[in-house]
């Protein structure tokens, strides 16, 4: 089929008899198994009679009855603490001092959501002053995952965009941030600066220098710090460390350290865990004014708890099993594929795109997305402008069409002008990523082809 003809029609018979799905970040959708030790707790806790099964490892019940007495009546269908369970919170807290190498960690300043998206939601709420005449204005990067401007808009608030260098890697540029910043104070109130570390869409991860940088940027501004940080534990880059935000403002001058204010995301749903449906996430809030801090409680109060499931895969993100417990052997297998298998495709990504015309990527280092850029020739732009449509847009919807990969268009994401780019998930099993893979070099080379 011509690329100049028209999309078949419905019903017509189609050149594929499986569709590829690589639009979201869902692991499990992508054939990556299930953590035997998650699962296991989580049967045990909705099913107790499985306390007595002789085939669960004795960790596993212990975890499953610690977390039920945490339960009103021992039940995980009973309501929790609209913040989450007291003991699940602590356990968190923990988590992040660990992770930041001893930096103190409250639960009191944790907060668990049905999602981190949710927790954002809520911060922004207490952000964004949406009667006064001079709008809240939010700083967002270039590219972005499309539901944080979604959300921003609802909220009715302004809308500031910062673009990240793809050619230095995706990086963060300080030129750009007072750019825009002092463009944006002649029609808006800047109160808050959105980054999303390790990124989506981009794979990119931010030294310890950048995020440094970001931070005296507004601690001299007084922007309120929003991390997103949900894909912290998925780094496969060679050399390449995550350094969270809290940890690095922890280590700076007190003037800084104490005064910048941050939220901190995190959620069950990404990293290796992948446990999208169950709905789990958290966020942290660091410097913030006591009486502020009470009225953000008071916001958190008023969302019923999350759902109990999400909990407790917080839970067991946060603490799992340790060398020497009896699921640890298992346990350390399955994340340890899972991040090989990770690795291996954005290895074998970066090999296909470096074979093919017209499409380029920046190295992978992180997160789940590889967001590569597509050089259209000019006769392409044509058929797309002819057709009322971005070139991206039209890419997708015709190798969706003719091989059913589904991919998301990189102008749902924001780009730079006259520049094209597509997502692709890159959490699947090998063999999918490797259909994929050839299914978009197919097209691709013959979409280039017929347009040059």
């Amino acid at each position: 089929m011509s690329f100049l003809k028209e999309i078949r029609p419905l019903g017509e018979r189609r050149n594929y008899s499986e569709l590829l799905d690589l639009s979201s970040g869902d692991p499990h959708r992508g054939g990556i198994k299930p953590i035997t030790f998650v699962r296991q707790v989580l049967a045990a806790c909705f099913c107790p009679a499985l306390l007595e099964d002789d085939s669960l490892p004795l960790d596993v019940k212990q975890r499953a009855k610690s977390l039920l007495r945490e339960c009103d009546g021992g039940s995980v269908g009973s309501y929790t603490e609209s913040s989450g369970i007291a003991k699940i919170k602590h356990c968190v807290s923990q988590f992040i001092t660990r992770r930041d190498g001893g930096v103190p960690s409250s639960p009191d300043n944790i907060f668990i959501m049905s999602g981190s998206k949710t927790a954002l939601m809520i911060i922004l709420k207490l952000l964004i002053r949406s009667e006064d005449s001079c709008r809240t204005g939010v700083l967002i990067p270039v590219p972005t995952y499309a539901s944080i401007t979604m959300i921003l808009e609802e909220e009715g608030a302004a809308i500031i965009p910062y673009h990240l260098c793809e050619e230095q890697g995706w990086t963060l540029q300080l030129e750009e941030l007072h750019r825009v910043l002092q463009a944006a104070r002649k029609t808006c109130n800047p109160v808050a600066f959105y980054i999303c570390n390790p990124g989506n869409p981009t794979g990119h991860l931010q030294s310890r220098e950048s995020i440094e940088e970001v931070i005296r940027f507004a601690a001299e501004e007084r922007l309120f710090l929003l991390a997103d940080e949900v894909y912290q534990s998925c780094v496969y880059g060679d050399n390449a460390e995550f350094y969270s935000y809290k940890k690095v403002l922890s280590e700076m001058g007190s003037n800084i350290s104490s005064t910048v204010e941050l939220a901190s995301f995190n959620s069950a749903s990404k990293g290796f865990m992948g446990e999208c449906g169950f709905r789990g996430g958290y966020v942290e809030l660091v410097n913030l004014d006591p009486a502020v801090m009470k009225y953000a409680r008071t916001l958190f109060s008023t969302r019923s708890c999350p759902p109990v499931a999400g909990q407790i895969a917080l839970d067991l993100m946060a603490d799992p099993p340790k060398p020497g417990d009896p699921s640890f052997p298992t346990f350390s297998e399955e994340v340890q594929s899972i991040k090989n298998t990770i690795r291996k495709n954005t290895g074998r990504i970066q090999e296909v795109f470096a074979e093919l015309p017209g499409i380029s990527c920046q190295p992978l280092k992180a997160g789940f997305f590889v967001f590569p850029s597509l050089h259209f020739p000019p006769k392409a732009i044509k058929w797309a402008e002819k057709r009322q449509m971005e070139p991206d847009m039209l890419y997708c919807l015709h190798l969706l069409e003719e091989t059913g990969l589904h991919v998301k268009p990189g102008c749902e994401y924001g780009q730079r002008k006259d520049s094209h780019h597509i997502r692709l998930f890159v959490g699947t099993q090998e063999n999918i990523m490797e259909d994929a893979l050839q299914r978009l070099k197919t097209f691709h080379t013959r979409f280039m082809k017929e347009f040059s």
